[in-house]
């Protein structure tokens, strides 16, 4: 089982939508943790919920329903 990274490069390629990726670094850099996977990466957030990265998100709503999923899971996100 792969660990959770802290330290994680700023410049590391999370998924290919802009906006999702720059959440994810958003978040990585206040808190949450990040798990790569065979085919999706997972954020941690500081209460130990998981939710999945989408890599190659083919829905134009990918990002607004990734915000939408991690508002849900942490009230304290501010995206």
């Amino acid at each position: 089982m792969p660990k959770a990274a802290s330290n994680l490069p700023i410049n590391m390629h999370y998924s290919n939508d802009k906006e999702i990726a720059a959440t994810v670094r958003h978040l990585l850099a206040n808190g949450w943790g990040y798990i790569s996977g065979k085919k999706h990466g997972k954020l941690i957030s500081p209460n130990g919920n998981k939710i999945s990265v989408p890599g190659t998100p083919s829905d134009w709503r990918a990002s607004l329903n990734f915000k939408r999923d991690i508002r849900r899971i942490s009230s304290c996100a501010q995206i």
